[in-house]
């Protein structure tokens, strides 16, 4: 916590305005606008996952439907696809990011309309806060007329060529899920350059009622909405994002520091153009059994680490649907692990981390 929030959470109390509506929740929306600052409009939302269904069903996904979906990310850029009766073609990552390969995506597109149908949109994710290749994808979406879904969930404070992460999609989300860059301890974000879609995204998220004095419903709605005592604390953790960019960078450098003299690890450098918040540090090492070899020995210091996401192409639930594959985000799985990354990490922490992988590489 940064340390107002809790002055936010009194007024909903003082206010008694806990439900989802009240002077915390359009702050906390006027603050991420404030800090994005591009002419965006922010809907607060009860989880990233909710922005992403909501996101898909405003660009007009529905039954039958194909999106095209980065594999190398966390199931919940998918599992929406699913809630709507669509279906999730996965596209493998290029290795300059470790997101969404533009090579591949064309190549997806081409094929599915060849085969198959349009895709009705794509899914592109900032990877652990790393930006995914813009330009190049979105020149692909706009040559095709497919819609650009922006998952922003781990890359909140990220810039691409100067422009803020969370505004580069037709439709962008954020999370603030417990462990993220800032946190309201569930809670997400909708954004949109169009105030409609704003307005239609928080009608569909409270349940989608109908202007009448008595209960009435045209539409399927959803209940999505954050409550006025989570955006309370968004409103005071956005106060100090800054110093939690801050905090997760210096993680990296001190990582990189003091461990990239080791043939058998490598960093994922900023491309040009491209600033990280460096939301997860994250190494590669040489071969499957050092990262093991790295893991369990930590982990036999009670320092937890993980390794890089699985792909969703290689889930037991995601196995079967379509996929464009050049093998990196399987490599990356197999090598990659993310090293603790907290905020609130003390040198002694980062000391330690590194002190253990050091006397691990040497032994």
């Amino acid at each position: 916590m940064g340390g107002t929030e809790q002055k936010y959470v009194k007024e909903a109390f003082d206010t008694n305005w806990i439900a989802p509506l009240g002077a915390n929740v359009n702050g906390f929306e006027d603050a991420i606008e404030n800090y994005l600052d591009n002419d965006i409009h922010v809907a607060a939302l009860s989880s990233g996952t909710a922005a992403i269904h909501l996101g898909l069903k405003l660009l007009g996904v529905s039954q039958g439907d194909e999106v095209l979906c980065q594999s190398f990310t966390f199931s919940a850029s998918a599992n929406p696809i699913t809630y709507l009766g669509a279906t999730p073609v996965f596209i493998d990552s290029e290795e300059e990011t470790w997101n969404i390969s533009p090579e591949l995506l064309e190549i997806a597109i081409k094929d599915r309309l060849e085969k198959h149908k349009k895709p009705k949109a794509i899914i592109a994710v900032h990877l652990y806060g790393m930006p995914y290749k813009h330009k190049e994808i979105n020149e692909i979406a706009k040559k095709y007329e497919i819609p650009v879904l922006e998952d922003s969930a781990e890359a909140l404070g990220s810039t691409y060529r100067g422009e803020k992460c969370g505004t580069l999609g037709d439709i962008s989300i954020l999370s603030f899920n417990g462990n993220k860059i800032i946190t309201t301890s569930g809670g997400g974000a909708l954004i949109s350059k169009d105030e409609k879609v704003k307005e239609k995204a928080i009608f569909l998220a409270t349940q989608a009622r109908d202007n009448a004095p008595h209960y009435q419903h045209s539409h399927i709605g959803h209940n999505y909405r954050m409550s006025n005592v989570l955006a309370g604390i968004g409103r005071g953790q956005m106060e100090v994002l800054d110093k939690r960019v801050a905090a997760r960078r210096d993680n990296f450098e001190f990582y990189k520091k003091q461990l990239s003299h080791f043939d058998e690890i490598t960093f994922l450098h900023e491309p040009e153009g491209m600033f990280s918040n460096r939301w997860l540090s994250c190494i590669t090492t040489d071969s499957f059994e050092t990262r093991e070899k790295i893991r369990t020995s930590l982990l036999e210091e009670d320092i937890e680490t993980r390794p890089l996401w699985k792909p969703l192409h290689m889930q037991p639930v995601f196995k079967d649907y379509p996929s464009y594959l050049n093998g990196v985000s399987e490599r990356l799985f197999e090598i990659g692990l993310c090293l603790p990354s907290g905020s609130n990490l003390e040198i002694s922490d980062l000391n330690r981390t590194s002190q253990q992988i050091e006397k691990n590489l040497t032994a």
